[in-house]
């Protein structure tokens, strides 16, 4: 490390010493969160309901307390947005993260108050910074700038005090000094509303900073460093920013990206870690380079609980603690936090790869799989198949999005796939009998439900022309750095939409059995 690095580093290592108790202690360190949240939820209008004694453990939390989606706390958060103290938290609100609208179509204004944002989400930017450190003795982080790409939504004024905004943009107004201080573009033009105006603006001030790190959702960051290139005419990234060492990423899989930044930053130097930071918190930071499972964040004012998926989908909500959790198992997560959600329901999916300490990966959302023959696909299934197939027959996945396809007069289903490549494989017919065939590999649910083509028959890829996933984001007012169109719909509504737009090119199982591979349009 450079002195300046070192320093810094050294100066937080008291971080690293209190992560590395997560391994022993993490019981107590749980039982600690929540009696500081029992303290504090007792103290509001919500909690006032339950009548929970100041003394009462988990027991009593799990009895008494409901478990909760959105909906079931709309209410809640509406009065705190009229500016109604002690509703949801003690004291006052003034900002709330956008997230994705409900079914209903009505966006979700999740709580960030500032002790939250304080003890959650910059202690997990932090500790990601230390982590990452702690396993790079030749990091010059503080000697370069980082590249931070967020969301457009700039926070709006809903009273003269309370504001309402994507996540990121409120990360970027209250930001502490070192963060800013380090930190490349400025906030004017990360607050920027129009998306291709933005990125523009990004590359303007960007192409010539000595850019170290990158912080962002991997598909919107690998449109900007594209944009950056052919604005610069260079080849790779490396060319312009020499002492590029670590890209930060979330917010979707990695696995179908990796080949693509490989190929677009070919420096022996570049490490990749990601981190789980939702506009309800954050909870997991990638510690160990070689090991893909993120470490679970428990000092964070989160207290933790699980539903085992397949009691979820048989409509049992009854939820067990972190130490209850088995490895191998999918769960529904759960949180409570000191930005006032108690027992929420987050959406995501987790699977444990350890206990000791506690180590997940993220199996995808509670509404994102397909399971409409009985095959329970998941995220994680498909992202790791994409993976496989790609780096196989010499592709580039940029994105893609699947759903099923009900067959009544058959009596079975397929599912429907559409994928936008930045490089397309040689054979698109055996792209698509080497995805289904890996999918039966990854998922013994679907491999039985494919047997014979008994109950699903073999997939139907669909070749999206360039820019169609762009297309329907800005279609829908959803284009932005954070937004991302779900891998997996037990509907159809996305796949249908995407259709409609007439820019594809299907490619049918009967193709794929033939091996023949029909012509694209120019």
């Amino acid at each position: 490390m450079d002195r300046i690095t070192q320093t810094i580093y050294q100066a937080m290592s008291y971080r690293l010493r209190a992560i590395e108790k997560y391994a022993t202690k993490a019981e107590s360190i749980q039982a600690e969160q929540l009696n500081r949240l029992i303290g504090r939820f007792n103290r509001t209008r919500y909690g006032e309901q339950f009548a929970l004694p100041e003394c009462a453990g988990y027991t009593e939390w799990q009895r008494q307390v409901p478990i909760v989606a959105y909906e079931d706390i709309r209410k809640h958060v509406e009065e705190m947005t009229r500016g109604q103290e002690n509703e949801l938290v003690p004291g006052s609100c003034l900002r709330f993260a956008v997230s994705s609208g409900t079914s209903g179509g009505r966006s979700k204004y999740i709580p960030v108050n500032s002790l939250h944002l304080n003890k959650c989400h910059f202690r997990g930017a932090s500790d990601t910074l230390w982590l990452y450190l702690s396993t790079r003795p030749d990091s010059r982080f503080f000697r370069t700038k980082g590249l931070v790409l967020g969301g457009s939504q700039k926070p709006v004024a809903l009273t003269s005090k309370v504001r309402v905004g994507d996540l990121s943009s409120i990360l970027v107004e209250k930001m502490p000094l070192l963060g800013n201080l380090s930190r490349v573009p400025k906030r004017s033009t990360l607050q920027m509303t129009e998306w291709n105006s933005k990125i523009e603006a990004i590359i303007h001030e960007v192409k010539d900073a000595n850019v170290g790190s990158l912080s962002g959702v991997p598909s919107w960051m690998l449109v900007l460093i594209k944009r950056l290139l052919e604005a610069t005419g260079k080849e790779t990234l490396s060319e312009i920013w020499p002492n590029l060492e670590v890209f930060f990423h979330g917010g979707i899989s990695f696995a179908p990206y990796r080949e693509e930044y490989r190929r677009l930053i070919p420096s022996n130097r570049m490490q990749y870690r990601e981190t789980y930071n939702a506009s309800e918190g954050f909870f997991g930071i990638q510690d160990d380079p070689s090991d893909p499972a993120l470490l679970l964040m428990l000092d964070y004012g989160v207290f933790y609980e699980f539903i085992p998926l397949d009691s979820l989908d048989k409509g049992n909500l009854e939820a067990i603690p972190l130490q209850a959790v088995e490895t191998g198992k999918t769960y529904a997560m759960l949180i409570s936090t000191l930005g006032g959600l108690y027992r929420y329901m987050i959406g995501d999916t987790v699977r444990f790869t350890s206990t000791n300490p506690y180590k997940i990966i993220i199996a995808g959302r509670t509404s994102a799989y397909i399971n409409a023959f009985g095959e329970e696909l998941m995220v994680f299934n498909t992202d790791k198949a994409i993976e496989v197939v790609a780096k196989e027959c010499g592709a580039l996945v940029k994105e893609y999005t699947a759903a099923p396809c009900f067959l009544p007069q058959q009596g079975k289903g397929r599912h429907e796939w559409v994928v936008e490549f930045s490089v397309q494989p040689d054979n698109l017919a055996y792209f698509a009998q080497r995805l289904d065939e890996e999918l039966r590999k990854l998922n013994s649910d679907y491999d039985a439900k494919r047997y014979d083509d008994m109950t699903l028959l073999p997939l139907k890829l669909h070749v999206a022309d360039t820019g169609l996933f762009e297309r329907y984001l800005s279609d829908t007012s959803r284009l932005g750095g954070q937004i991302k169109i779900p891998r997996l719909r037990n509907d159809r509504t996305i796949v249908d939409k995407l259709l409609s737009y007439g820019c594809t090119t299907e490619i049918s199982p009967n193709k794929i059995a033939q091996g023949e591979i029909p012509p694209l349009r120019d």
